[in-house]
């Protein structure tokens, strides 16, 4: 692969780490991309913010930055200037001076999503059932209780604070829209992507895209590539 093409920089959302991403790092390498998981601790959003320009500094060069769930606000808030793309998975995408819980409690919750609260130590974990029954239900069993099992819990302090002006509003963005998400309904983030002008790809998928359906994850990355490549 040519050294000007991007580096794919992929962002785990809250209750996820980068492991979550592993079939979509393999179906990219596999076609000869670089790709590279970004950290974040989730302890504040400055702090993920921070971890994410870390990587992308470690990385060098051209970046496009994929963001799933929680990790959208994340990307949106960098202003490193490596970044050429944005490529949102049925992610959060906050506008300047709102938070996190604004977008993703802006309607009605599904039925099954689990309800959220920190605990004594101000982290929100996801119950174990949640995983199954709305983060991944498309996933296998065996998939289920990994996600479970590797979760990372995240802070009220990275949900409660505005953004600043987004990075969408000044490089080209894409989302996949997923259409049986439990976790973040599709109004939302249809809302959220069309605000964005994201060009958006809508799929009958459900909130954990990168396990259950990587290859739509994969051909949308691919997508962005080509044209801020171009």
């Amino acid at each position: 692969m040519s050294l000007s093409c991007p580096t794919f920089v992929l962002v785990h959302g809250a209750w996820a780490d980068g492991s979550s991403w592993a079939k979509v790092i393999t179906r990219l390498r596999h076609r000869g991309n670089r790709v590279v998981t970004a950290p974040l601790p989730m302890t504040t959003f400055a702090d993920d913010v921070a971890a994410l320009e870390r990587t992308m500094e470690r990385v060098g060069g051209p970046v496009i930055a994929v963001g799933h769930a929680y990790a959208g606000a994340v990307i949106g808030a960098t202003r490193h200037p490596a970044v050429q793309g944005l490529v949102y998975v049925a992610a959060l995408v906050p506008d300047e001076g709102e938070t996190v819980a604004d977008v993703f409690y802006r309607a009605e919750p599904h039925p099954m999503a689990p309800p959220l609260a920190p605990d004594d130590h101000g982290t929100i974990w996801l119950p174990e059932r949640a995983f199954a029954q709305a983060f991944a239900p498309d996933a296998t069993v065996d998939e289920q209780a990994l996600l479970a099992a590797t979760q990372r819990p995240i802070s009220a302090a990275c949900i409660t604070v505005a953004v600043p002006r987004p990075l969408w509003k000044d490089v080209p963005s894409w989302y996949l829209l997923a259409e049986q998400d439990r976790m973040i309904v599709a109004s939302t983030q249809r809302f959220m992507a069309e605000r964005a002008t994201a060009r958006i790809v809508s799929h009958p998928v459900d909130h954990a895209p990168g396990v259950t359906a990587p290859d739509a994850v994969v051909d949308l990355i691919l997508q962005a590539a080509r044209t801020v490549s171009a």
